[in-house]
């Protein structure tokens, strides 16, 4: 059992089951106070500015009944906290479940009916497996258009570009993008040139007639982590050289900077971006350009091999979200003379997955 006391600097000690340890900070747990005094009921959000607060706060009275541990701040403040949540807090423990690397090795893809998705139970399924996976399918849902916007809608806003709110993926003359032709597209990331990228992209198959013309998906973070364990020389130039992605058309012309395999100041992956039709490596001493386009050589054909990628069809009335910051996606060539081949796709933020994910999460946790 959790026990607490105060240290000779007035500051709570917590002592966990696991005998762990954790000095908390008098305004530090002042400004979880979540009494109606302290937040708006509605919102959650703090009716008083935390940076004004006295600096010499002090506890002055505390009590631990069970979970509940009562204080009495200095101030006059009084609030009970869960010794439950901040242990949460401290040990950063999430709701949200963590990235699952994956190869080729699915016994059975994550595919959910949209008709089921209004069950809250299948629906927080669903959203964790795409937490945890980078993707899924969808599939019993609407051939009609626009159908793609309304399942966005139904997480989130929709993140407009130059494409439009939504876009058709057809064969067309003058395409201003290769995804708008019948040409096979290797793996690759969306959108790279954008200031940010987007973060999900969702495709909703409308008709996929023709001859070819079949998915296929490749997981970013577990090659990023097969490449650090596999080849450090070339896991280090792929997350240190800045690369150069560029879209032009009549209209507008965007350019953006990054890494092919982006990590955050500890060294965890963050992102893939991969799109060999658009980048463009920055200058480099001759020596080190040759690293470069032999680790970019073993990271495509990775992206390419049937250890890592899987391959499958979206018939109409099926539709496919995938994280656009880690999943590289592609397909076959395609026939245009065999048969019509539609998708409609968009963009949605990370906020909406995650955001509809911890509210449903938290609803049932408090039910």
């Amino acid at each position: 059992m959790s026990s607490v006391l105060i240290d000779d600097n007035n500051c709570l000690l917590i002592q966990s089951d696991d005998l762990s340890k954790f000095l908390l900070h008098p305004q530090w747990l002042r400004e979880r106070l979540s009494e109606p005094d302290y937040v708006d009921t509605n919102n959650k959000q703090r009716l008083y500015e935390p940076s004004l607060l006295n600096q010499d706060l002090k506890i002055i009275e505390y009590s631990l009944e069970g979970n509940n541990l009562n204080i009495h701040f200095s101030d006059g403040a009084k609030g009970t906290f869960s010794l439950q949540n901040l242990l949460a807090e401290i040990r950063k423990v999430d709701i949200i479940p963590l990235k699952t690397p994956w190869k080729n090795n699915f016994t059975k893809l994550p595919i959910f009916d949209h008709e089921k998705l209004s069950n809250q139970k299948n629906l927080i399924k669903m959203l964790e497996n795409f937490q945890q996976l980078g993707f899924v399918i969808i599939s019993n849902i609407s051939k009609a258009e626009g159908t793609v916007t309304k399942f966005a809608e139904s997480l989130g806003p929709v993140r407009t570009t130059n494409f439009g709110k939504h876009f058709d993926v057809v064969s067309k003359p003058d395409p201003n993008d290769l995804a708008y032709t019948s040409l096979g597209l290797t793996a690759h990331t969306d959108n790279p040139y954008r200031k940010p990228i987007p973060g999900i992209q969702i495709l909703h198959c409308i008709a996929n007639e023709a001859k070819g013309g079949d998915s296929c998906l490749v997981d970013g973070f577990a090659i990023a982590e097969h490449l650090r364990e596999t080849d450090k020389e070339a896991f280090e130039i792929l997350t240190q050289t800045d690369v150069l992605f560029k879209f032009t058309d009549k209209d507008i012309l965007l350019e953006n900077y990054g890494k092919l395999i982006e990590l955050d100041d500890f060294g965890n992956y963050v992102q893939s971006r991969f799109s060999g039709r658009l980048d463009f490596v920055t200058y480099l001493e001759p020596k080190k350009l040759e690293k470069f386009y032999s680790a970019r050589r073993k990271i495509f054909n990775l992206y390419a091999s049937k250890e890592f990628e899987i391959n499958f069809r979206l018939e109409g009335g099926m539709l496919m979200m995938f994280d656009n910051l880690r999943i590289l996606h592609g397909r076959t060539e395609y026939d245009v003379s065999t048969g019509f081949r539609h998708l409609q796709g968009c963009y949605i933020d990370h906020d909406s997955t995650e955001g509809k994910l911890r509210l449903l999460k938290s609803i049932k946790f408090n039910e």
